[in-house]
């Protein structure tokens, strides 16, 4: 799932090189700590927030397939 989260967000960004993704298990929830380099924040943002609203709702489709729920946090 890191590695999904990593492919769509580093399609995005200008430094993909700096996009970091920070897995964190938990007993029923995986979170995913997101970071990117300077600049690119407002790529994964987006416009009013979409972006990153997709991307979460791809994350929670894929993660509920497999019966886990996942969370996204993006961190400056």
């Amino acid at each position: 799932m890191k590695d999904f989260v990593g492919f769509i967000v580093k399609s995005l960004v200008d430094n993909p090189d700096a996009v970091d993704i920070r897995e964190v298990e938990g007993s029923r929830t995986t979170v995913y700590e997101l970071r990117v380099g300077e600049g690119d924040l407002g790529k994964v943002i987006g416009k009013q927030g979409q972006t990153a609203k997709s991307i979460r709702t791809l994350l929670a489709a894929v993660s509920a397939r497999q019966g886990k729920r996942a969370v996204l946090e993006i961190l400056e």
